[in-house]
């Protein structure tokens, strides 16, 4: 069995000894589900560390104890982060070397961690990436949807309102758009989407990704809310991918006329304003446009 501060783990039930690592801070990426995703270098770097800060030490149990990694293991998480900060930087000025790993995936994404991280960069402690799994990445790979171009949102607000505005905030957006999401609000949140972002906007669901009962449902926004809600129950974080809006061509002379209009009763700032909004123009554009019009006028 390994011991803390041998800096060894198991695969398979066969030992591994990991190499020594320099002082600093390692943020880590575990698996999503499967726990056989994971690098080689994670296994290495959790195993020859100083102590492994877990956003829930139960959790991270079940992963460290299947490769016997016996690293001390620490709670890091969104109610005691910022108090631990400068006890944390103490021990990265000392030469510790401390890793970050979350419940699950890549740390920092809807996860705890930022506040740390963005501390040891100010302290100028060493920092080091070690990649790997994230539901983000993997459900981007099999939703079917464009990937040259997307924005992660992490959760919407949980009151309606809220949401309802964010989401509307995000109708014009033309990369693919992707959500964490609850199983319990779920469906709710995908007929908000449907209600603001259009019925028919393709759009994919993932479920448990990685795990047992691993699932992609994929359609457009209505069929999803369709399909989801007759469900029994819904198990699994899960995440929400939504194809972006499609480009409308705009007829250069209607913006212009209503910009012509909009000049004879407002400020020119104000005309500008309301046409780019309006029109979803490049404000440049309309600005010149502006002052064009008004060269022409007087």
């Amino acid at each position: 069995m390994g011991e803390a501060g041998t800096g060894r783990y198991l695969i398979a039930g066969a030992p591994f000894e990991a190499p020594p690592l320099a002082p600093g801070l390692y943020v880590v990426a575990t698996p999503i589900g499967n726990l056989r995703d994971i690098t080689i270098r994670a296994l290495e770097t959790l195993a020859a560390c100083d102590v492994v800060l877990c956003e829930d030490t139960r959790t991270s149990a079940k992963l460290l104890d299947h490769y016997d990694i016996r690293t001390p293991r620490s709670p890091l998480h969104e109610h005691n982060e910022r108090a631990r900060i400068d006890g944390l930087l103490a021990d990265l000025a000392a030469g510790k070397r401390i890793a970050l790993i979350s419940d699950a995936g890549t740390p920092l994404i809807s996860d705890p961690g930022f506040p740390l991280v963005r501390a040891a960069q100010d302290a100028g402690a060493a920092i080091f990436a070690i990649p790997g799994a994230s539901a983000l990445l993997s459900a981007l790979s099999v939703a079917g949807l464009p990937t040259d171009s997307f924005g992660f949102h992490g959760f919407l607000p949980q009151k309606a309102g809220a949401r309802n505005e964010a989401i509307a905030g995000l109708a014009s957006h033309r990369e693919t758009l992707v959500f964490y999401e609850s199983p319990r609000r779920l469906v709710e949140t995908l007929r908000a989407m449907s209600d603001t972002l259009g019925y028919d906007r393709p759009a994919a669901v993932a479920l448990e990704l990685t795990k047992r009962f691993e699932r992609v449902y994929r359609g457009t926004l209505a069929s999803l809310v369709l399909g989801l809600e007759e469900m029994d129950e819904i198990k699994g974080e899960a995440v929400i991918l939504v194809g972006g809006a499609i480009a409308v061509e705009i007829d250069p002379a209607a913006w212009r006329a209503a910009l012509a209009a909009a000049l004879e009763g407002q400020p020119l700032r104000a005309a500008v304003d309301e046409i780019t909004e309006a029109f979803g123009l490049k404000r440049k554009d309309v600005y010149d446009a502006a002052l064009a019009i008004k060269a022409e006028n007087t």
